[in-house]
């Protein structure tokens, strides 16, 4: 049996610019305890490693200390089930999806290549948010954050998921807007499309990429010579 070529997607500010619904929970937590809220713009720069990760770094950036540093086990998990709790009731508000990503799906789907979705969301806040925004069947698996015991940067992460779906790592492609996509990817041998307007603090210039895109328009002239 011929293996299909794979596509893996990273979710928030590649397939979903879910920036205004995780500020909308960030800033629900943040003045539930006590620090300053964050706009639009700079939450993009904190998301990409979970809420945990999220949380901190914005607090971080505030106290000038680490997470842990700041506040103990008990308030921590206080904040991320809070944030996760909100977020899930508010998870696509006004979420809306890239530009030109539902055309890409369909023309991939048309031309039989497997997609999955590698995120470090919560599984089950991507499952949800990809099934409510209308997308989620062309999927053939989704990695979460805790689906399994790494997530990426970790390469692991998306090498699992080329197995679970039978396929080949020298047949597959990563979409992706940050480094942490772009580290995994490389890891793994696998070439990275990069999104430039990613959820990331760092310029384009230095985050590793194979092909760099505005958004979904026309990226099946990319993937096409790779087929």
């Amino acid at each position: 049996m011929k293996q299909k070529f794979t596509i893996l997607f990273d979710l928030d500010g590649t397939l979903v610019d879910t920036a205004p619904d995780l500020m909308r929970a960030h800033n629900h937590v943040m003045k539930k305890f006590g620090y300053p809220t964050k706009s639009t713009e700079e939450i993009r720069n904190l998301v990409g490693q979970g809420a945990g990760a999220m949380l901190g770094r914005s607090i971080w950036g505030q106290a000038k200390k680490e997470f842990g540093k700041v506040q103990d086990d008990k308030i921590k998990k206080e904040m991320v089930k809070d944030f996760v709790d909100f977020y899930g009731k508010n998870i696509v508000n006004e979420s809306t999806l890239i530009n030109g990503v539902r055309e890409f799906l369909l023309w991939s789907k048309k031309n039989d290549i497997s997609m999955a979705v590698c995120t470090n969301k919560q599984e089950h806040l991507a499952i949800d948010l990809l099934k409510k925004i209308g997308i989620y069947n062309f999927f053939e698996y989704v990695a979460g954050h805790n689906t399994f015991d790494y997530c990426k940067p970790d390469p692991r992460h998306l090498t699992s998921v080329i197995e679970i779906l039978d396929g080949d790592i020298k047949k597959t492609l990563m979409i992706g807007d940050s480094e942490t996509d772009a580290n995994a990817a490389k890891s793994a041998g696998i070439p990275v499309i990069l999104l430039e307007d990613g959820y990331t603090e760092k310029n384009i210039t230095e985050i590793y990429h194979n092909h760099l895109v505005k958004d979904f328009v026309g990226i099946e002239k990319i993937v096409s010579k790779y087929l």
